[in-house]
């Protein structure tokens, strides 16, 4: 199971703790092997595809870790733990997270300043709990709910519908697809009232030299 972004955050801690510079990649391959990440699970991207999911998440705790000054980057793509991680540390946490960051005013201010900018956006519940969702994450939700909420609210006008109306979208979507041209001169509904059925026809291209979609008989 791929820890969420809080999870990662003490294991990463503990593995910088050396005072050596280490690098991101480097970091990712330690802390996939010390939550024994399956091929499967480091592959896994987020809904979009536009990243790995694990991947995410790493970067959004070392985001987090920098913001209150837990970590430093030293050049791009590599980082360095700074005297006050290594003081956090040595309080021996049972866990680092949102909630254990905000006790240093640097991250509140940072925190502040990113949800502003629309660059960061933290969840709180009742018990002060944030959201374990990285900002990518809570926003792909979010336009996945939506985009399953108008499917669900367009199914539904087109059951609805007469069948002339449904006739006529299937061609539409047809010439939408690319087939013909336009509606005028690629596709049209032939159906009948009562017929039972859908009847229309598609043609391949503008010249109508081939008709390619019948339905039905």
């Amino acid at each position: 199971m791929i820890p969420d972004f809080q999870t990662i955050m003490l294991p990463f801690m503990q593995h910088i703790a050396d005072g050596e510079e280490h690098s991101t990649t480097e970091t990712h391959d330690f802390l996939a092997q010390k939550f024994n990440l399956s091929e499967n699970e480091l592959n896994q991207y987020l809904p979009s595809g536009n990243q790995k999911t694990f991947y995410n998440r790493v970067f959004w705790a070392k985001a987090h870790l920098k913001m209150a000054g837990l970590i430093d980057n030293i050049k791009r793509g590599h980082f360095i733990i700074t005297n006050r991680g290594k003081q956090a540390l040595s309080q021996k946490p049972n866990t680092i997270n949102i909630k254990f960051l905000k006790q240093f005013p640097e991250y509140l201010e940072n925190s502040r300043k990113n949800r502003a900018d629309e660059k960061i956006n933290v969840v709180e519940t009742e018990n002060d709990i944030e959201s374990n969702a990285t900002p990518e994450e809570i926003l792909e939700s979010n336009y996945l709910k939506v985009r399953n909420n108008l499917a669900s609210e367009i199914l539904s006008k087109i059951k609805s519908s007469p069948p002339a109306f449904f006739e006529n979208l299937v061609v539409e979507l047809l010439v939408k697809m690319g087939y013909g041209g336009t509606i005028h001169d690629a596709g049209k509904s032939i159906g009948r009232s009562g017929d039972e059925g859908i009847d229309g026809i598609i043609k391949e291209d503008g010249l109508g030299l081939d008709i390619i979609y019948e339905y039905p008989y």
